[in-house]
């Protein structure tokens, strides 16, 4: 949460200058509906969740929008390490035993996420701002 406002801080003056912008931040869909052993973790995407919001109503006089985005899991070497874990050190296995949990039948990939965040940087999404955007494969909705 400190690097996020810290960031978000140093943006600030930038953006300002320039007559405006967008921040994105990145939290995760366990700020949204907690985790079991995850307490520090959730509540420190929580806090950036809450950030974001306070933020967008903050810095909408400078024309700076400031949205949020909450990713579930993502296919990254990270997770598939998880995932092997999970598995007994087999792939396959971990996430057989994962993707039940997502209604979409599929873990996110990082280009899923990277497009979102161009679009919530981009002028077409210039009437979100202090938005909670969920891009988790549906576990949220469950």
């Amino acid at each position: 949460m400190k690097g996020v406002f810290l960031c978000s801080r140093a943006a600030v003056e930038y953006l300002g200058a320039a007559g405006g912008g967008a921040i994105v931040n990145q939290a995760s869909v366990v700020g949204l509906i907690g985790v079991r052993n995850l307490a520090a973790y959730t509540a420190s995407k929580g806090a950036v969740i809450a950030l974001t919001r306070s933020m967008a109503v903050d810095l909408a006089p400078l024309g700076i929008r400031v949205n949020v985005i909450c990713p579930g899991a993502v296919l990254t070497p990270m997770l598939e390490e998880l995932m092997r874990e999970r598995g007994g050190g087999d792939l396959d296995a971990g996430l057989a035993e994962t993707l039940p949990r997502y209604p979409i039948g599929r873990l996110g990939r990082p280009d899923d996420i990277a497009r979102l965040a161009l679009f919530l940087a981009s002028e077409e999404a210039s009437f979100m701002t202090g938005s909670v955007v969920t891009a988790d494969g549906g576990v949220s909705a469950q």
